[in-house]
């Protein structure tokens, strides 16, 4: 075994090892030992993925089974590891954010009762993502896909006395379960048709069946790579929440704020963004599945920055941000520029969990009000957080020189040089989020931390106290900064912040992720956006009279003027877009519309098959029904045993009648 394979093997196993100590051991070990083996083994996997990254860096890669986990025929399922550059950089990110996330647990939730199980299940998390990052084949993709829906069911409800924690996480677990029924039809096809599930034999295969069709039914036929790839998205619209299967995620925020950040950061919500760059040499065989995820995405992320331009609640307004995000990743995967899609997984990665974590902050220093309506004024009680939030805020708004800036520009310029269909739209809508996605997040910061205070039991006419878990979120005292458990891990989300999308030539220009990813020549934006990159300099000394630019500007000045000169016309406004407003606030009634097309729908459906099947068909008929039949022929048998001879001679005589007939006649 190489040093990469041991150290790809380390890096994986250790959160588990970590998980399986604090999970199986939670009732006999303090809560000290549970943080202290968990976080040694993030430290560890850490450290090993930094060194798996650095040797890929240095041209080393490895594609091959560890063990074979069973056979069926001819085929064999392995567990083995693809590292390339494309898995290291998800190796690394999905570990130090984990990392920081654990640091950031011990100060959040030092109080509650389960806090050796939730340092286990954050750990095993971890585990189940590192799995399917580091998979080469669809068997080891589909394992890591369901542990981390698994494990994010018992996060999202993890404080399971409550009942709408419990509501969340089944909504989570039904919703993921619609797409993931997709993704493993997805993989059965690929099966059928290539006869593997190994990567890179099905990639090698792939251009040899592009030409091929399949039969859908009712005659109509379809070429084979679009329902592959259309399948295996609908995998990644589930696990990504990409409309319409966004529904879960905004609900998630029942669980703890640490899950939220690990969720909506750099773990669940990318995998599958993570997996279409990883299908690319798939997906590029296909226009119209291109143009079906540039389209989604494009839908996702303005439609769902709108809603969080209403949401109230801190943690909403930031799993709506996340939605929209998602919705830029996609939309850059749809033009085929993947790496600008996974430059800026990474980039939000980093200011997704500083937003989420100081939001958690904030939360702890309220006493667990999450209203954002009961806050202002922070800033002069939380500096730090204050500080490190700001941050997070420029980043995702797209100022220039924050990492936020770099991803989200390259994505707009790369869907405008984009010539398959769709593009036009997908660009207005992403080029129209820059002031949506300004507007929410600063208006997030302005309510939180400026204006005149609202906390204190001075509640407004519109608030509502949300408990998180631990209790109400007034008559504690005056806030105060969080500890440094809580800080130190805002202040190490901050840096990378700040200067991650300064990588952007090597990244998106320097073909760094090599060929772990696959386009097209005909698709390749990034190459002509290369020949106009001057430097990182030059793109933000350009983006200054470009339009994305000026539209997060004006985002920004929109929420300053509402929420920190004239915060009294928003209730004017509110009034005078009533519609709009209901609308947005409602969230467009998906919510509604599933729950009464799908839960009425099954309630019904159960309801019928258990009167009309259950009682009517299998009681009615099938055993009521024989017994009766049973009961029915022995009254009209008893009407032939009378006791007289000469009746049971008669009936000889008609027997024997009709078997001579019988007898004759056939």
């Amino acid at each position: 075994m190489t040093s990469l394979q041991t150290l790809a093997l380390v890096c994986t196993l250790a959160p588990l090892a970590g998980a399986a100590v604090s999970g199986l051991l939670c009732l006999k070990i303090s809560n000290r030992a549970a943080h202290a083996v968990t976080i040694l083994g993030m430290v560890v996997s850490f450290s090993c993925a930094a060194a798996v990254f650095a040797q890929v860096l240095d041209g080393a890669a490895f594609n091959g089974p560890l063990y074979t986990w069973f056979g069926t025929g001819e085929e064999g399922f392995s567990v083995g590891f693809l590292i390339d550059r494309l898995s290291a950089t998800m190796m690394v990110v999905v570990t130090f954010v984990s990392l920081m996330v654990h640091v950031y647990t011990i100060g959040y939730m030092h109080d509650d009762p389960g806090y050796n199980r939730f340092f286990s299940y954050i750990s095993l998390f971890t585990f189940s993502m590192l799995m399917l990052v580091t998979a080469n084949n669809f068997l080891q993709l589909f394992f890591g896909w369901e542990a981390v829906g698994l494990v994010s069911y018992l996060l999202i409800g993890f404080w399971y006395t409550r009942p709408t924690a419990v509501y969340a996480n089944l909504k989570a677990f039904l919703v993921n379960r619609v797409g993931d029924f997709g993704f493993l039809l997805g993989i059965a096809l690929v099966l059928a048709y290539f006869g593997s599930l190994d990567y890179a034999t099905v990639f090698n295969r792939a251009p040899t069946l592009a030409g091929n069709t399949m039969a859908l039914g009712g005659g109509y036929e379809a070429s084979l790579m679009t329902v592959v790839c259309l399948l295996l998205f609908v995998g990644a619209m589930g696990k990504s929440a990409q409309f319409p299967l966004h529904v879960w995620l905004p609900d998630s925020m029942e669980g703890p704020t640490p899950i939220s950040a690990l969720i909506h950061a750099a773990t669940m919500v990318t995998a599958g963004i993570f997996m279409v760059a990883r299908m690319s040499p798939l997906f590029e065989l296909s226009e119209a599945a291109l143009s079906t995820v540039m389209v989604i995405g494009a839908i996702t992320a303005l439609f769902m920055g709108l809603v969080a331009m209403v949401q109230n609640d801190i943690k909403r307004v930031v799993a709506y941000s996340t939605l929209s995000q998602l919705g830029y990743m996609t939309v850059a995967l749809g033009a085929s520029a993947y790496a600008a899609g996974m430059f800026h997984l990474v980039t939000h990665a980093f200011f997704k969990a500083l937003l989420f974590l100081g939001a958690g902050s904030v939360i702890i220093a309220m006493h667990h009000e999450q209203d954002m309506r009961r806050m202002g004024g922070l800033r002069r009680y939380m500096p730090l957080t204050y500080a490190t939030i700001m941050v997070g805020a420029l980043a995702s708004a797209g100022v220039p020189g924050l990492a936020g800036f770099f991803s989200k520009d390259a994505i707009i310029e790369a869907v405008a040089l984009s010539q398959l269909p769709g593009s036009g739209f997908a660009y207005f809508a992403v080029l129209s989020c820059v002031f949506v996605t300004a507007f929410y997040t600063f208006r997030l910061v302005f309510m939180t931390f400026h204006g005149k205070e609202r906390f204190g039991g001075h509640d407004d006419a519109h608030g509502h106290a949300h408990d998180d878990g631990h209790g109400a979120g007034h008559g504690h005292g005056v806030p105060h900064e969080s500890p440094a458990v809580v800080t130190v891990p805002l202040v190490l989300l901050a840096i990378p912040s700040v200067c991650a999308g300064w990588l952007i030539g090597p990244v998106l220009f320097g073909g760094f992720f090599g060929d772990a990813i696959l386009v097209a020549p005909d698709h390749d934006v990034l190459a002509e956006m290369g020949r106009h990159f001057h430097g990182v300099l030059g793109m933000m000394a350009h983006a200054l009279g470009t339009l994305p630019f000026w539209f997060a500007m004006t985002g920004i000045g929109a929420a300053a003027y509402l929420y920190l000169l004239r915060p009294d016309l928003t209730d004017v406004l509110v009034a005078r877009l009533k519609p709009l407003h209901t609308v947005l606030d409602r969230k467009y009634w998906f919510d509604e519309i599933y729950g009464f097309v799908f839960s009425r729908g099954a309630l019904a459906l159960g309801t019928g098959l258990w009167k009309g099947g259950d009682v009517a068909v299998i009681d009615g008929l099938a055993v009521n029904g024989s017994a009766r039949v049973v009961g029915w022929i022995a009254a009209l048998i008893r009407y032939l045993q009378s006791g007289f001879i000469y009746h049971y001679a008669f009936t000889m005589i008609i027997g024997v009648l009709l078997l001579l007939t019988f007898l004759l006649f056939v």
